[in-house]
């Protein structure tokens, strides 16, 4: 093999390496040649390396004491730097036929070798003190080949965990039971059997003296696997392969804590077993299948944990839970419903966004109640009497949401939100007065969050639903379709829909691309069940015409305007107008594309489609909307029996700058806008298990392109992006959003504001709140510790009081009053200031926050100025204000704040230091110690500021040098300390002079002049 081989694996690098290198070097790039190793990785990298050299040499050696004799040399040289004894090799020792050498590289052991893995698991299992077992399926004849090895393990205690899936036609519920009636073994079964996930098969076996071992292979616990089958089995050890058998124990942790894998006891889960292996679904049975109570999943009983914290600790009654749809949210509701209702008998209002689900949603609770005659749905038109009432919100708005009485239902639950009818969820959440209000959404970047206090007390991301095999994987794929959508017209946010039809309906190329995909993506055509999600209702008919016309039965179900739907077959049909004619309508689509009559349901009304057989989504328009996108995905990613994935097909063309993948594929991977780059350049690497994204080139391109483009955001947009990140700290949402500060604080904005706008929780507010959070930007540029430090003791709404500061510290409070009110504020004194604004915690707590990025973000050294100027509390190479540094040298005063200055020096008795404040355009650096000032104002050498420029030494007064940076939209523009320079010499009309730095300038000041 060719060692310098094009894609030539990570190497150790020697010097022969090196020699060749330096020989070859052109045919490598040179960052990417050689990489260094994590510091935790060395050892291992290095021992490895070792070995290798050793083992080549030694095989060398025909002869067994010379073997000996050369391994010794070597265990001699490292006993000198060792401390302790090295054990001497003395000679090689035998083994057992019945067993394996523990110290050999791994083996294979399968039915064909003389040991059969039945003999070696009976050996492992003797002598192990806790064992592991993850595998597909068990049968009873496997659990007979180990009945005494196993039975062996009950006597002595021996811990047994099982792994294991409820696979129909394999898994034998009796051989379960066994393990855990007679072994005692404790069980977790997977009944996601429909999942494309490979099924593992491993025995791990711990031993207290550290000498573990495992299979790892493919058979399962059956007697074909065990002893006749073609099965392969690799083993492990924790002495020959020490790292492997440690990424096994780890995976085996991560799958028995996980929540796709539940705890097995066959008194009480027996029957849903059973209905898993009969029905041949991962969904559990209903009430209706198995006749059981309603028991919570894992994460369930986490956000019913959740609930209790917000209710019983913070005493929070306005709860929003985010979920993807198929979670089981509605499960939920009625779960946390049973559980108030047992402390207290309480009147229910359930509202869902469509009048379709009503009945499914009422059947959830009488089953959860275990009350078939619980509650009543509202009949529209009718005045709602029922003491547990069921509605839509399209009927409780066309009854009159205000004739309800504000108290009258203790609990409500919003189930589901339906963006059209935002203003009547509004007037609905206002209105009433609930003792507990629950929401339940697909995300939380809709507008539901803003009626909860803008808390989440519990959150399930897709991504986290998929890998707990709550869902189906997903298999995505992004098709560009060659649309230019760069001039398209773009209002309040999104796309104008008009704009869109205008570019899509008619274009047969676009049409042909989608259905080109769809064949080439779908591997049969004749049993998909696809939703294509269209712009608009003529967009929808359009689509519909073209699949029938190339042979892919279609059908478009219009709807979108909600006040009317239009069933349209092969581009005719009849038309309905009203909302009881768009429920029989879609009740008919969805029937068609159930029974296979139709193959696509075209179609713009999200609120229409309930069909968990749908197996392949097509967006045939782009939207940035985390909520939209979700909702367009959720049709499909339930699970249904033989449903395996859901396959997304997305058309990608070229977009404006305002448009935002990375809001949409945040959506899809929890990954942050900075990683989501990352993983697109790598194909999506981080997907859940089974799940996969593939983007074809020309759709990779305009993706990249838009993920590294700058984003300008509305405020509205911000709030968004801070929403879909979740509660973080100002600091993490900047790295994870892969934003900048000026993203938050543009345009007089602040983190405070956008938290709130997201929806988040923030400290309370003071009487001038909304002029300081203007002000708070000012803090962006605080990049030395001791200013830092100040800082935040003197926002601390419980730090020292400004009598208690000293002399140094003081000075620092009056630089941080004066920034904040530059113009005094109107206070009498400094403790007055500073009293009020630590009046304001949202205020004080954001400028901590502020402070903290800021100085995390400095890339200059700072330094204490020359020891004449000890008492001033500024460093160079330093940012600092204007208002900073005229109250540092002690220009600034209650009587003559900083806030009227503009010219470009100042002269501070107090200090004997004139500061000159140098702005674009009023001097340029020479070199790293040399600085030309030509000063914009009107300068003679004749007058006091002249004489005293040149003849500063004589005079003993000092200069200080601060130069302004080319502005970055981070807040005000502020200046960099060159600190103390001296005088060289000068040049008149027009007046400028050059200066010697103290201390050499940055080397990035003196490029960017």
């Amino acid at each position: 093999m060719d060692p310098l081989a094009d894609g030539i694996p990570d190497a150790v690098r020697t010097i022969r390496l090196e020699r060749t290198l330096a020989v070859l070097r052109t045919r490598f790039r040179p960052d990417a040649a050689t990489e260094a190793v994590e510091p935790v990785e060395s050892p291992e990298v290095i021992a490895r390396h070792v070995a290798d050299a050793v083992r080549s040499r030694i095989e060398t050696e025909p002869d067994d004491e010379r073997r000996i004799a050369l391994a010794n040399r070597v265990l001699a040289l490292l006993e000198a730097d060792v401390p302790g004894s090295l054990n001497r090799l003395m000679a090689f020792t035998g083994f057992d036929s019945g067993t394996v050498p523990r110290q050999l590289s791994p083996v294979v052991a399968d039915a064909a070798r003389a040991t059969s893995l039945a003999t070696a698991l009976r050996t492992e299992l003797a002598s192990a003190d806790r064992v592991d077992l993850l595998c597909g399926f068990i049968r009873r004849d496997g659990l007979r080949l180990l009945d005494d090895a196993l039975n062996d393990l009950r006597r002595r205690g021996v811990p047994f965990r099982v792994i294991t899936t409820a696979q129909p036609g394999a898994t034998d519920r009796a051989s379960i039971d066994h393990l855990v009636e007679h072994v005692g073994a404790e069980v977790r079964i997977g009944y996601g059997t429909e999942s494309t996930r490979p099924q593992a098969k491993a025995w791990l076996f711990h031993r207290t003296s550290g000498d573990d071992t495992a299979f790892v292979g493919s058979a399962n616990l059956s007697r074909a696997s065990l002893t006749e089958g073609m099965e392969w089995t690799l083993r492990l050890s924790g002495i020959a392969t020490p790292g492997l058998l440690r990424k096994f124990q780890a995976t085996f942790e991560g799958h028995w804590t996980s929540d796709a894998f539940l705890s097995y006891d066959p008194a009480r889960d027996a029957t849903r077993l059973d209905a898993a292996l009969t029905n041949g679904d991962g969904a559990p049975p209903t009430i209706s299948q198995a006749g059981l109570d309603v028991r919570p999943l894992p994460h369930q009983q986490e956000a019913l944990a959740a609930l209790d914290v917000e209710r019983d600790t913070h005493d929070r009654h306005r709860n929003l839970v985010v979920a993807a749809t198929g979670t089981g949210k509605t499960v939920l509701a009625a779960l946390d419903y049973r559980r108030l209702r047992e402390r207290r008998d309480a009147s229910l209002l359930v509202v869902v966004a469509r009048d379709a689900a009503l009945g499914p949603t009422l059947r959830t609770f009488r089953e959860t109640l275990g009350d078939e005659k619980f509650g009543a749905i509202h009949a529209a038109g009718k005045r709602p009497r029922r003491r547990h009432l069921f509605a839509s919100i399209d009927g409780l708005a066309e009854h009159g949401i205000e004739e309800l009485p504000a108290a009258r239902f203790d609990v409500v639950v919003v189930d589901g939100f339906d963006p059209a009818a935002a203003q009547a969820y509004t007037r609905l959440l206002a209105h009433l007065r609930p003792k507990e209000l629950l929401g339940l959404t697909v995300t939380s970047d809709d507008d539901l969050p803003h009626h909860f206090d803008g808390r989440v007390a519990y959150e399930l991301p897709l991504c986290d639903a998929v890998a707990a095999e709550l869902l189906v994987p997903v298999r995505y794929h992004g098709v560009a379709d060659g649309a230019d959508l760069s001039d398209a017209d773009w209002k309040l946010g999104a796309y104008d829909a008009g704009t869109l039809d205008a570019r899509y309906i008619g274009n047969d190329a676009r049409a042909d691309v989608v259905l080109t995909a769809l064949r080439e993506h779908v591997s049969d055509v004749d049993t998909m069940r696809v939703v294509g999600w269209c712009v608009s209702d003529a967009h929808a008919a359009y689509m519909a015409r073209v699949a029938t016309e190339s042979g892919i039965p279609a059908l478009a179900l219009a709807g979108g305007e909600r006040d009317g739907a239009n069933l349209v077959r092969g581009g005719g049909g009849s038309e309905h107008d009203d909302a009881t004619a768009l429920v029989a309508a879609a009740n008919e689509a969805v029937a068609a594309l159930r029974a296979g009559e139709v193959r696509v349901l075209f179609t713009a009304n999200e609120e229409t489609v309930d069909v968990p057989e749908v197996d392949t989504v097509l967006l045939l328009w782009p939207t940035d909307n985390p909520a939209r996108f979700l909702r367009q995905l959720g049709v499909g990613l339930r699970r249904a029996p033989g449903k395996a994935a859901l396959t997304v097909l997305d058309f990608i063309g070229t977009q404006r700058q305002e448009f935002r993948f990375d809001l949409r594929y945040r959506a899809l991977t929890g990954a942050s806008r900075r990683a989501l780059r990352r993983q697109v350049e790598q194909g999506f690497p981080a997907l859940p298990s089974g799940s996969r994204a593939v983007l074809d080139d020309d759709a990779r391109r305009i993706v990249l392109a838009n993920l590294g483009a700058p984003s300008r955001l509305s405020r509205g947009q911000l709030a968004a992006d801070v929403r879909s990140h979740g509660d973080l700290s100002l600091a993490t949402y900047l790295r994870e959003a892969d934003r900048e500060l000026s993203d938050v604080y543009r345009n007089g904005g602040s983190w405070t504001s956008a938290r709130r706008a997201a929806g988040f929780a923030t400290p309370s507010g003071g009487p001038d709140e909304d002029v300081l959070l203007r002000r708070v930007a000012a803090f962006v540029h605080v990049d030395d510790a001791e200013r830092a430090d100040v800082y935040r003791r003197l926002v601390d709404v419980d730090g020292p009081r400004y009598g208690q500061l000293t002399e140094r510290e003081q000075r620092v409070a009056r630089m941080l009053l004066f920034m904040v009110w530059p113009k005094r504020g109107g206070f009498a004194s400094y403790p007055a200031g500073l009293a009020h604004l630590r009046r304001h915690r949202a205020v004080c707590a954001e400028i901590a926050e502020l402070i903290d990025v800021a100085l995390d973000r400095a890339r200059h050294v700072s330094a204490p100025l020359d020891a004449e100027l000890a008492s001033v509390p500024l460093a160079s190479h330093a940012s600092y204000l204007r208002e900073e540094i005229l109250a540092a040298l002690g220009y600034a005063t209650l009587r003559r704040p900083p806030g009227g200055h503009t010219a470009g020096a100042a002269w501070c008795p107090a200090t004997h230091t004139d500061a000159l404040l140098v702005t674009p355009g009023a001097g340029e650096p020479v070199s790293t110690e040399l600085f030309r000032w030509r000063p914009r104002h009107r300068l003679s050498t004749s007058s006091a500021a002249g004489r005293r420029y040149l003849r500063h030494h004589e005079q003993g007064s000092h200069v200080v040098l601060f130069v302004r940076e080319t502005s970055t939209g981070d807040g005000p523009t502020p200046f960099r300390c060159l600190g103390r320079v001296s005088y060289v010499e000068h040049e008149d009309d027009p007046v400028s002079i050059t200066w010697r730095l103290h201390r050499p300038m940055p080397s990035d000041l003196v490029r960017g002049g």
